[in-house]
């Protein structure tokens, strides 16, 4: 028994569970002091907390993000992570090979992960784990293993990528302009002064950076941390499908009733190819779920993917103009989708509260490398009181937004940005030390093809040795 499940696996493969969720708590670690800069560096160079106060403080923040996420925004960035892969394949096929997959992916974050921080340059934990679970994808495809011909969701893939896109320069311009917008407002341009060494900031001052300290910690650990859930399902998913394929509280019952309703809602005059796919599929789907036995595995896993074809074709019936005419048919079918698809949605609690010990942990450890670079080296001159403010404040607000709308987005690569921006704002371009921003530009953009890479690499020489 593990957490209440019945493992139903040989000693040997729980062994290889017990690994495998130690790696991603590991991963979720060296994420913890990888990112711990991007909050903490602001309030260290500006003298408002003592190193020490500011990292124990911002992993106590990171610890709660987490643990609230679920609360505040729902689990939809972990689920997101998770769907990268095809799960309903790697599910299916032979153990040792899924267990393969997840590990390589996980290690070949981690090695870059690593690798970054220890030449001190700030890189995106998110955009690593994407890139390696890209590779580890990719090669699946190609996998003789791989008889459905399943492959990455690059559907996803797309909408991550475009969040990690716009994000920085979302961030960049936003500093330039709430710098701007201070300096016509605050009267007091002590703010916008290099601080005196060994002084400290005013008190309103040193409240306001504490609070942006603060809301960057929270806000990353509510993120972030759900990258690793989506991880840690991953991996639960690829071990216990029995358990984990669908929800424990699914009801055979309730989901026909939603299917019955959405069948209800739906068009009966009008002939569209988007109708016929989904009409089939709510047909097939009921079926499957009116034969389904207690034990039976695949039925579980076929059942799971249903309601994944179903999701796609019907947000792609929703998005035809002027076919289901009647607003509330609309809302009736958006809301029995939502009550689909936590069928296949569950987090387990001990699943986020590793999560959130592992990133918090994290957090306090390793933080020095990263904060020099981000207090020292983007800047030729010392971050101000208001510079600091500012870019924590629009990295606070976008991953806020972020995780409202369930994309993930990098911590690193939104405060570096703001940094650079609010430096800009105070004396040009020509205030950026060109050579940090170079390294830091050639590491994002590396990133993605490396961890592509080692990770594909890792999972086709360890299919053949696990």
């Amino acid at each position: 028994m593990l957490f209440g499940y019945d493992l139903g696996l040989s000693t040997g493969l729980i062994v290889m569970l017990g690994v495998t969720l130690l790696v991603v708590c590991i991963f979720e670690f060296v994420n913890g002091f990888h990112d711990t800069a991007n909050a903490v560096a602001t309030v260290i160079y500006t003298g408002t907390l003592k190193p020490i106060q500011a990292v124990v403080w911002s992993g106590l923040m990171n610890f709660l993000g987490v643990i609230t996420s679920a609360h505040l925004f729902g689990m939809g960035v972990a689920i997101k992570i998770a769907s990268l892969l095809p799960i309903d394949a790697i599910m299916g096929q032979d153990l040792h090979h899924s267990i393969a997959m997840v590990i390589s992916a996980l290690l070949g974050a981690i090695i870059w992960n690593i690798t970054t921080w220890y030449f001190g340059i700030p890189c995106s934990s998110s955009h690593t784990m994407i890139g390696a679970l890209l590779g580890v994808g990719m090669v699946f495809t190609m996998m003789p293993e791989n008889t459905d011909q399943a492959g990455v969701n690059w559907g996803e893939a797309i909408k991550i990528g475009q969040a990690l896109l716009f994000s920085p320069a979302f961030g960049f311009s936003l500093a330039i302009i709430l710098m701007f917008i201070l300096r016509q407002v605050i009267k007091n341009k002590k703010i916008f002064k290099e601080p005196e060494p060994g002084s400290t900031p005013p008190l309103g001052i040193r409240a306001v950076l504490i609070g942006t300290c603060t809301l960057v910690s929270f806000f990353h650990g509510s993120n972030d941390g759900q990258k690793g859930v989506g991880l840690m399902l991953i991996a639960l998913m690829t071990f216990l499908p029995m358990h984990f394929a669908l929800a424990p509280d699914f009801d055979a019952q309730k989901v026909t009733q939603s299917i019955t309703t959405i069948q209800a809602a739906l068009p009966q005059d009008v002939t569209l190819p988007e109708l016929k796919k989904t009409t089939e599929t709510l047909e097939l789907l009921k079926n499957d779920v009116a034969s389904l036995e207690p034990d039976n595995v695949k039925q579980r896993l076929n059942i799971r993917k249903r309601l994944g074809i179903l999701d796609k074709s019907m947000k792609a019936l929703l998005s035809v103009p002027n076919v289901i005419f009647s607003q509330a048919s609309q809302n009736t079918i958006v809301s029995e989708l939502k009550t689909l698809g936590k069928n296949t949605s569950y987090v387990p609690t001990w699943c986020i509260v590793l999560i959130s010990i592992s990133l918090g942990l994290g957090t306090m450890i390793g933080w020095k490398r990263i904060v020099v670079t981000i207090g020292e080296k983007i800047g030729k001159n010392h971050l101000t009181y208001a510079e600091g403010a500012t870019a924590e404040i629009v990295a606070a607000g976008t991953i806020f937004m972020a995780s409202g709308l369930s994309l993930p987005v990098s911590t690193t690569h939104i405060l570096s940005s703001g940094v650079a921006g609010a430096m800009v704002a105070t004396k040009g371009t020509k205030n950026l030390q060109s050579g940090t921003i170079k390294n830091i530009a050639i590491a994002w953009l590396l990133t993605l093809p490396a961890t592509i890479l080692l990770a594909g690499l890792m999972y086709y020489i360890l299919r053949n040795i696990i």
